[in-house]
């Protein structure tokens, strides 16, 4: 028999290109004992993709206001969703790099004029051919003076689209942009079916992605089959997927402890060392951009006083945030949304820390006295409630009184996010700085929960993000990010007091490679890269 180096043979059988009798064989053959053999055997086999069964995620999103427009999508189980059944021009890998999606390739010599080449022999669910078309009314419906779209802001910038041909666009932006290909794997823009310039039925859930769509229950749960001519050929490997909505952390560890779901995303840090023990679950941890919020609208009394801001801002104790709620697992955060998974993350800002003299000095000029209501519900993350009580008791050291009011979970993006003058929040992140900014801090978007944009600094800010979307001299575009940075953690609404890891517990029958951090749950596309071993 011909003998095979181990790291071959492994691959081999990885590959199907032998049996794992003949694995076990070779691997004798080169001098490993029978134990080692059958364990290598087995591993080789478990990270070898299957298809078949069906995967059941507990989430910790979802309500009853939801819809299937990606125009409205704004929690992590509308984002699954969409990845579910679609697909964007490009997407995130698990490595944290772009690369195609529906676009085969891009390219740009400008950073104004981009050109996408779709791929061909692509189909909706239903049989219609994707073609350019097709993608100019997908981005069209985020665009337009009524859009009330999320995604707004991120296409505005698009000032022309054409079509050359079925499998190639052409984009015109108003001022040059080295990051747009970023932008257009965003979970909002995903492509949708047209006919005579129009979308079919944005409401419809259907796209080209790895599954179809069964049943929708808005904050309830999702069904869906696998696309039998899905065009990603080593993706999707399930036959069945259902997304659940979970609200409740008990309720998502108890579904994962008795065996009712797979998987589960947002464990709490409190219990991660009690789900660790279970003998058949696995804890998947990933560092990533996710970072938690208390945004305050500076268009709302008394928030529209930088005094109070800062007073508030000096008044916590991120560090005790860090420790409580997060238990440690993740960073402290430093009042700007740009994590040190950022390629411009702002370290030699200095960090800010509790400081009663200075909060009490702002404070006292702020002129204000009485009651401050901070919205919380767990609805946001796990312990979210905790942070806000947490929150309160540091700032009455310093004299000011925050009442925490307990929102309802269901309704609490719709009813309360972007609504309440002060709430809690968290952000998913995005991998580059100009895609967070334009998320939720530039003054187009509709997210821009801090309704910063009418201060001298805000202005200002706008003013460098647009310039330094086309600024190739690498220096000068770390100084503008950096500005950005420090303008926001002076002058912004955002309270950003912890960055946190994307914690997941997950069956052992369940298999995956590496694993992305832009979102939880591998990029929210668990779906079409996990398998069960």
């Amino acid at each position: 028999m011909k003998k095979i180096l181990p790291d071959q043979a492994t691959q081999d059988l990885t590959d199907g290109s032998i049996s794992r009798r003949q694995f076990i064989a070779s691997a004798l053959a080169a001098g490993i004992i029978l134990p080692t053999a059958l364990t290598m055997s087995a591993n080789a086999m478990a990270a070898t993709p299957k298809k078949g069964g069906k995967l059941r995620i507990g989430m910790a999103h979802g309500g009853t206001t939801d819809s299937l427009d990606p125009a409205t999508y704004e929690n992590s189980m509308s984002t699954h969703i969409g990845f579910t059944y679609g697909n964007c021009l490009t997407e995130v890998g698990p490595d944290g790099k772009l690369r195609p999606e529906l676009a085969e390739s891009y390219e740009s010599t400008d950073g104004k004029t981009w050109v996408f080449n779709l791929r061909k022999g692509v189909q909706f669910h239903g049989g219609k051919s994707l073609t350019a078309e097709d993608v100019i009314a997908s981005l069209q419906h985020h665009m337009g003076e009524d859009s009330k779209s999320a995604a707004k802001g991120l296409v505005k910038p698009i000032v022309s689209m054409k079509a050359d041909g079925a499998n190639k666009l052409v984009v015109e932006l108003d001022a040059p942009n080295a990051g747009f290909p970023f932008i257009v794997s965003d979970y909002h823009l995903i492509i949708m079916p047209s006919e005579g310039g129009k979308l079919i039925d944005a409401q419809a859930g259907i796209g080209t992605g790895g599954y179809i769509l069964q049943k929708y229950e808005p904050g309830v749960r999702a069904t869906f089959k696998r696309n039998p001519d899905y065009w990603k050929a080593d993706s999707a490997y399930f036959d069945e997927v259902e997304l659940l909505s979970l609200l409740d952390k008990t309720a998502r560890q108890n579904a994962i402890m008795n065996g009712d779901v797979d998987v589960i995303d947002r464990v709490d840090p409190k219990t991660v060392s009690l789900l660790a023990r279970v003998p058949t679950l696995e804890i998947l941890e990933a560092a990533g951009t996710l970072h938690y919020t208390m945004p305050m609208r500076v268009d709302a009394k008394p928030f529209d006083n930088l005094d109070l801001r800062m007073a508030i801002k000096y008044s916590i104790k991120r560090q005790e945030l860090v420790d409580k709620i997060l238990m440690g697992h993740g960073a402290l955060g430093n009042d700007h949304p740009i994590s040190t998974a950022n390629p411009y993350h702002a370290g030699d800002l200095a960090q800010r820390e509790f400081d009663p003299e200075k909060a009490a000095m702002h404070y006292k000029k702020s002129g204000h006295s009485g009651k401050i209501q901070l919205s919380a519900s767990d609805a946001a993350f796990a312990g979210a409630v905790d942070a806000a009580q947490l929150v309160a008791a540091s700032a009455k050291e310093v004299g000011i009184d925050i009442e925490v009011v307990r929102e309802p979970s269901d309704g609490y993006w719709s009813n309360v996010w972007n609504k309440k003058p002060w709430c809690v929040c968290y952000w998913g992140g995005r991998p580059t700085e100009d895609w967070m900014y334009q998320s939720a801090y530039v003054d187009s978007t509709e997210w821009n929960d801090t309704a910063w944009k009418t201060t001298a600094d805000a202005k200002r800010f706008n003013e460098i993000v647009k310039a330094a979307r086309g600024e190739l001299d690498e220096a000068k575009r770390k100084s503008m990010y950096f500005e950005t940075q420090q303008l926001i953690h002076n002058d912004g609404g955002a309270i950003v007091p912890m960055f946190a890891n994307h914690i997941h517990a997950v069956s052992k029958k369940v298999a995956h490679g590496d694993i992305a951090g832009n979102w939880e749950l591998d990029g929210n596309k668990a779906h079409e890269r996990w398998w069960f071993a």
